[in-house]
């Protein structure tokens, strides 16, 4: 597989076309990012940190019968990807109220809620990612029902998956984000899960102490940003 032009560059990952147009390579850098892009910074090391950890995390998600775009790791910094038609929209999964859904409640963060609630967002920088429902995205023509609801049911198996793994590592998986869309060479196939699982998107809290070990370290200024993100590796099985 050969590795050819940029494709896009987002805020800490560039994704590679190849000489195969169904398959990507998605390249992770040093860049971290908070704030819509307005706090930056380069943390040595984040790059093969979070692609050994999302190689780990799909890994037990195909294992699981969960369907992604994950092919292989290619080296350090670099994974093989399967093309796809991404949908607009973030799934978000909150186990535990934290961030935005506590300032929007006035609900104390650290509350632990008696199941999971699942949340729309519209995939928009320029917006600020804005919380939508199921009627915004269908009739607005974001997805149609059918993705609506395979979208809520693969997230919610993706949870059921996860959470004993972040549990079994003494790790409280908090909330998430997930992104879905359509193999390019399966375009009316069902939904896969596309993007990544890292510390980046997700919030994970030592279960015994409370510590963050994710990117609300960079946003809070709390310093140890990889430190922590490695040990969640190390914690959840990921080789580093």
């Amino acid at each position: 597989m050969e590795k050819r032009n940029e494709l896009y560059r987002g805020k800490a990952k560039t994704v590679y076309t190849t000489d195969d147009p169904h398959y990507l390579v998605m390249h992770y850098r040093d860049d971290v990012s908070a704030f819509d892009g307005v706090k930056l910074a380069k943390l040595d090391l984040k790059g093969e940190t979070n692609n050994r950890i999302n190689a780990h995390v799909m890994g037990v998600l195909e294992s699981a019968g969960v369907k992604t775009h994950f092919v292989r790791l290619l080296n350090e910094r670099e994974s093989l990807v399967k093309a796809m038609k991404m949908l607009p929209i973030e799934c978000v999964v909150r186990n535990v109220c934290a961030g935005s859904m506590a300032k929007r409640y006035g609900i104390d963060e650290g509350t632990r809620l008696p199941e999971p609630i699942f949340e729309f967002f519209l995939k928009s920088d320029a917006l600020h990612d804005p919380l939508c429902n199921d009627d915004h995205i269908r009739v607005l023509g974001w997805a149609s029902a059918d993705e609506i609801g395979q979208m809520k049911t693969l997230t919610h198996r993706v949870n059921a998956v996860l959470k004993p793994l972040f549990a079994g590592a003494g790790i409280d998986l908090v909330d998430y984000k997930l992104e879905f869309g359509h193999p390019l060479d399966d375009p009316q196939g069902p939904l896969v899960l596309g993007d990544e699982f890292t510390p980046d998107g997700c919030r994970l809290w030592d279960t015994k102490s409370g510590e963050k070990l994710d990117k609300d370290r960079f946003r809070r200024d709390l310093g140890e940003v990889i430190e922590r993100y490695r040990e969640v590796a190390i914690r959840i099985g990921a080789p580093l």
